[in-house]
């Protein structure tokens, strides 16, 4: 497998953006007031749910999440932490923000070498990259009876950057060219493209000459 750190940097890397996702997943379910419970699922689903997806299609069975405790319990750690903490938690988002964008350049370049490994042409590669790097979000937002962030208007960019960094990569595989220096250019360009959507609110254009009179949310 095309790996841009060694392994024990790189499942550190795992680890840390897997807490920063359940840490957003786990404050949507205070938001949305559910229980202990609730919470302690939304945090996981968040964390786990693209890599899970990934690994079911390509058939690297069982998953990593249920083969290494450390990404099944760091999630729960990150709920427990917004349990009782949720109000300090809150007061950090933007820096909750900032990890979880390189949560998703991490994992979008990851996603996409680790299905390319199984067999995945470059298009399949790139999509499950995409979707390593945001289907947690988009189960999260679901279970949590919202529209998800990827599909609306109104957000920051989040689809676009991760589409970036997977192009990246396997533009780089097509071309003999993915070497570490080229996997992490990736990620930190979908990682800065992030933040710089987050910074100045770039949105994805909507339909053409709109004439919609459904309403707005």
């Amino acid at each position: 497998m095309y790996q841009f750190f060694s392994p024990s940097v790189q499942h550190t890397l795992d680890l840390v953006g897997i807490f920063v996702f359940a840490i957003s997943g786990a404050l949507l379910a205070v938001r949305k007031n559910f229980d202990v419970f609730g919470i302690a699922v939304l945090a996981e689903v968040t964390a786990l749910g693209g890599g899970l997806f990934r690994d079911l299609i390509i058939g690297a069975v069982p998953p990593a999440a249920f083969t290494d405790l450390g990404y099944f319990v760091t999630p729960l750690l990150a709920a427990l932490l917004v349990f009782f903490l949720h109000p300090h938690v809150e007061r950090i988002q933007t820096g909750v923000n900032v990890f979880d964008a390189a949560g998703l350049g991490l994992f979008c370049v990851a996603g996409t070498t680790k299905a390319y490994d199984y067999g995945l042409g470059l298009t399949q590669s790139a999509a499950l990259g995409l979707a390593t790097a945001v289907g947690g979000g988009v189960l999260r937002d679901v279970l949590a009876n919202e529209v998800p962030s990827l599909l609306r208007w109104d957000r920051d960019l989040y689809a676009v950057p991760a589409m970036v960094g997977a192009t990246m990569v396997v533009v780089c595989i097509r071309y003999d060219a993915l070497t570490p220096t080229a996997s992490a250019l990736a990620a930190v360009t979908a990682f800065v493209l992030r933040l710089l959507a987050m910074r100045y609110h770039w949105r994805a254009p909507r339909a053409w000459n709109r004439r919609s009179t459904v309403r707005e949310e």
